[in-house]
């Protein structure tokens, strides 16, 4: 993997845990998420008309990465009403790139190097450090692992979709914006049926937020769909998953989260994957 493309997945990563962190920052972290979700769909929607369109053999991704997104979305729903965030976050998260790296020969017919295995191996191991450090912090909770595996599924399927999608399509950046769009439609209609009246209130409230928020997610994500237009899928999504690292740096020195040891350990672990990746 070429030192630029490193440098690009480890910028998107550094923007993901950003928008994470102003989500979670102030209010509502369901209304807070939809804010974000819905401001990156308009900015998406905005740009689509000065953008190529995507080729037509793109499509039939799209279309599939939407209906996995609206799954996503209410699998993470289902998940933190289940149990603790903190919880189920690490294990969708450090099991998906997993998945998608097994996935990736036969359905991609991506080969991967032995040093990109262990720099994968790595990664995942120190997000799941995480869940395990935090199931022993607040319980274990067995509905809630269920969930966050199986969405971890969904995660991979999404991340395979696109990545295939991306790839077909000829315009990385239009594809990325009907993502964006797609996935913010039906988000934005269940809200407004489930929570009629608190919405607009909220983004009027929360105009900051959700300019950083889209712009952030929406960036990040683009990034990480142009990675994978030059290198291995499971490459990118694994080095995504870097972003646990400056969540946090920023939860330490921005919202002065205490940090204990173990995590600092399991971010050892992400930081050493990082950088085996970067050498391979």
């Amino acid at each position: 993997m070429s030192g630029t493309v490193v440098l690009v997945v480890l910028f998107a990563a550094l923007m993901h845990a950003s928008w994470n962190a102003v989500v979670k920052s102030e209010g509502d972290k369901f209304l807070n998420t939809v804010v974000v979700v819905t401001s990156a769909g308009l900015i998406a929607a905005v740009c689509l008309p000065f953008l190529p369109a995507p080729a037509p053999e793109s499509w039939p991704f799209l279309a599939a990465s939407g209906v996995a997104q609206v799954i996503y979305l209410a699998l993470v729903a289902a998940a933190y009403r289940s149990g603790d965030m903190s919880h189920a976050y690490p294990i969708m998260r450090g099991t998906a790139p997993l998945i998608v790296a097994l996935a990736s020969g036969p359905l991609v017919g991506e080969v991967l190097s032995l040093q990109k295995w262990i720099g994968i191996a790595l990664i995942c191991a120190g997000v799941l450090a995480l869940a395990l450090e935090s199931r022993r912090r607040v319980g274990a909770n067995r509905a809630t692992t269920i969930l966050a595996l199986v969405n971890a599924v969904v995660i991979a399927s999404y991340t395979l979709i696109d990545g295939l999608g991306v790839r077909h399509s000829g315009a990385p950046a239009a594809y990325t914006m009907w993502v964006f769009v797609l996935n913010a439609v039906p988000l934005l209609v269940w809200t407004l049926i489930m929570r009629r009246g608190e919405l607009w209130p909220h983004f009027v409230k929360r105009t900051r937020l959700a300019t950083i928020g889209g712009v952030g997610t929406l960036g990040s994500y683009g990034l990480a769909l142009w990675a994978m237009t030059m290198a291995p899928v499971a490459a990118v999504a694994a080095l995504r998953e870097t972003s646990i690292l400056f969540a946090v740096a920023i939860s330490a020195f921005i919202l002065k989260e205490r940090i204990g040891s173990k995590r600092l350990a399991a971010v050892a672990f992400i930081a050493a994957g990082a950088a085996v990746m970067r050498i391979a």
